[in-house]
């Protein structure tokens, strides 16, 4: 049996979501026509949109579907910067996920843009005062600011509606990393837009929906240039023939995060049933981890964590050695973000945080989801002490000095 523990990286489709899909891949007709097989086809894309909309208490209009959460970051990030042109400092924390960061160097060595990376505390969570102070410098010429709702790797819950009041008293937009939040913890776009928000950038596959959609939640009032032209499609801001069956699947997805959202919640809990249900199980590996491998130490904040996420530092292990052992044992975990094409890496959030080297290469991630079990759990943890004993034997890879 294969235990999947890497939800963070992408969950399984719903099954529902699968039949979705399948069937609307059966429909013809291209949304953009005006003939009846194409207005059937808007229909379809339409009322998806509008049940997209309803997971992230946003207005229908307020959602730009894309290819990817890649690319409604990198639409939320370029595109504000542009249309804020000639604005040309980009205020970013450290420790955002690589979709953030490739893109910021991206506008620095192509568009002369100016990076400033806000520090992270021990916990991940954004400091506060010295974003305030990166702000005060030179208001002005501040063209955006962009965060996480919640890190993807050691799952600490960011203050954003803290960030976008900063932002908001010298009239700086803020777009939202929300794609690892988005399932997990509410994601209320309104209340995010009062508070200062402009954009917001959410992906299917994270909530069981298919891998090659995404959508950026764009401010009614929020300027963006776009990153592809012709057509003049979703407010003009991406153009491009839309993909029905996705949009149909990504909505399945989504009104089952709808639903979680409005389930009655546990008596005394702060969170919905499903949220609940992961936490119990994140908490179970934490104490479980405890046992079996007293010196590991738990990343991120303890408490304002996302419910399925468990982040641990392993001393004197190569995470990467933890993670080929434990996939020998038929459980798969992560040692960090996925969108790095295969290439391992200290983590670079724990560096942000100020971990160490040793630390940040010896990180694993277990994350939960929809399809995880108590048995999940006993699985991990019958297979963690005989993995973390052969790593710790094997110790610390060497190192070229300088890399």
């Amino acid at each position: 049996m294969v235990v999947y523990l890497d939800h963070a990286a992408t969950t399984p489709m719903l099954p529902t979501a699968i039949r979705s899909y399948a069937e609307a891949m059966g429909v013809v007709g291209n949304p953009a026509s005006v003939h009846s097989q194409g207005q059937n086809a808007k229909r379809m894309l339409e009322e998806s949109r509008e049940i997209v909309s309803e997971s992230l208490a946003c207005d229908p209009i307020e959602v730009v579907f894309t290819g990817s959460g890649t690319e409604a970051i990198n639409l939320g990030i370029k595109g504000v910067y542009w249309a804020r042109a000639p604005r040309r400092r980009i205020l970013v924390p450290g420790g955002e996920h690589h979709a953030t960061l490739d893109t910021v160097e991206w506008l620095v060595h192509h568009e002369k843009a100016i990076v400033e990376w806000i520090p992270l505390d021990v916990q991940g969570r954004i400091n506060l005062g010295a974003l305030e102070a990166a702000i005060a410098r030179d208001p002005l010429d501040v063209a955006l600011v962009s965060l996480l709702m919640a890190n993807n790797e050691v799952g600490t819950i960011e203050p954003v509606a803290a960030v976008a009041a900063l932002a908001a008293a010298h009239g700086i937009p803020v777009h939202v990393d929300a794609v690892a939040a988005y399932g997990y913890i509410p994601v209320d776009f309104r209340a995010l837009a009062a508070a200062g928000v402009s954009a917001l950038s959410v992906s299917a596959h994270k909530v069981g929906g298919p891998v090659g959609i995404g959508a950026l939640v764009l401010g009614r009032a929020t300027t963006v240039e776009p990153l592809i032209h012709g057509g003049g499609q979703q407010r003009k801001v991406r153009s491009g023939t839309q993909d029905v069956a996705a949009a149909v699947s990504f909505a399945v997805a989504a009104s089952a995060v709808t639903a979680q959202q409005l389930a009655p919640y546990p008596r005394g809990a702060a969170r919905g049933v499903e949220a609940a249900r992961l936490a119990a199980l994140r908490d179970r590996v934490i104490s479980g981890v405890a046992l079996v491998a007293p010196t590991a130490m738990l990343n991120g904040d303890p408490e304002r964590r996302l419910p399925g996420n468990a982040h641990f530092s392993f001393p004197g292990c190569e995470g990467d050695s933890l993670l080929f052992l434990l996939d020998a044992a038929g459980v798969s975990v992560s040692t960090g973000s996925a969108c790095q094409a295969g290439v391992p890496e200290p983590s670079h959030v724990l560096r942000a945080m100020g971990r160490s080297e040793s630390e940040s290469r010896g990180a694993l991630r277990i994350t939960l989801g929809h399809t995880s079990t108590d048995a999940d759990v006993d699985a991990l943890l019958k297979a963690l002490p005989a993995a973390h004993a052969q790593a710790l034997a094997a110790g610390m890879a060497d190192r070229v000095p300088g890399h």
